[in-house]
């Protein structure tokens, strides 16, 4: 369930304030490659556990928030790197 267009205007990075945009399937299938190695972890620390049906992205590329049911989780710890991607 896509995030709708009227909450993406508004939405941005809860540490920066870099708008958000939604994540493109080529950037989502990297990113959920790299998640299903290992290696991926939240910005607190924790491993990333499954992979991402959705996500958002600053749009300055440097971090994801997952998409959890149509709902942005937008907590600081739980961005993502995007330079834990290899390619990104």
């Amino acid at each position: 369930m896509p995030v709708s267009a009227e909450l993406l205007k508004i939405l941005c990075c809860p540490v920066t304030k870099v708008p958000v945009r939604e994540l493109a399937e080529p950037q989502l299938a990297a990113l959920n490659e790299a998640i299903a190695g290992g290696t991926v972890k939240h910005v607190d620390g924790t491993l990333v556990e499954g992979p991402l049906a959705e996500g958002l992205v600053t749009s300055d590329g440097v971090t994801v928030y997952a998409v959890d049911e149509g709902i942005p989780v937008m907590l600081p710890g739980l961005g993502i790197a995007t330079a834990q991607v290899r390619g990104w």
